[in-house]
């Protein structure tokens, strides 16, 4: 039944005036591969250096001027959401059928549950206050490792797209 719906809604997709557009203006997608490659380096800058911090690098740095950092990484999450929308929209069959774009979407989807835990448990009242030297407990370690792990993760299995099946084969050729 899903995979019908979603074969549906892609037929219907590739029909709609965006996805003309992104396919007969070459210029659009290197742009927008451009600006993902910005927001992800927004994105993995920011919440990489809290991750790190957490686990114990550079424990001389108070916590609080990272987190001060977060609407940049917020801000890169927006321009890889709406780039990465762009890329669906013009092609959505070569996504649809790729088990690294399914994998890649879970690994986001778990590094969302994995911030809602980080706020909703108190783990964050916990790390907040961090002051140089401070260790952090072990709860907000975890949260960081695995908050590292899904967004190296989701930055794989982006490159592994054009690599996996034969989704891209006949992409824009």
């Amino acid at each position: 039944m899903g995979s019908a719906i979603l074969q549906a809604f892609s037929a219907w997709f590739e029909t709609t005036r965006l996805s003309w557009y992104l396919i007969h203006h070459p210029w659009v997608r290197p742009a927008s591969e451009t600006l993902h490659l910005f927001g992800i380096a927004m994105l993995i800058g920011v919440i990489g250096a809290m991750d790190l911090r957490l686990l114990g690098v550079a424990k001389r740095l108070p916590f609080a001027p990272l987190y001060r950092l977060l609407p940049w990484a917020i801000s890169g999450f927006a321009i890889c959401l709406a780039t990465g929308s762009l890329f669906f929209a013009g092609a959505p069959f070569q996504y649809i059928h790729n088990t690294a774009f399914w994998l890649k979407m879970l690994f986001i989807a778990l590094a969302g549950v994995n911030i809602f835990l980080f706020y909703t448990t108190g783990i964050f009242r916990n790390v907040e206050a961090l002051g140089s030297g401070d260790d952090a407990p072990v709860g907000a370690k975890v949260i960081a490792a695995v908050s590292l792990f899904l967004w190296i993760g989701v930055m794989y299995l982006g490159r592994l797209l054009p690599l996996v099946g034969e989704a891209f084969v006949a992409c824009h050729v």
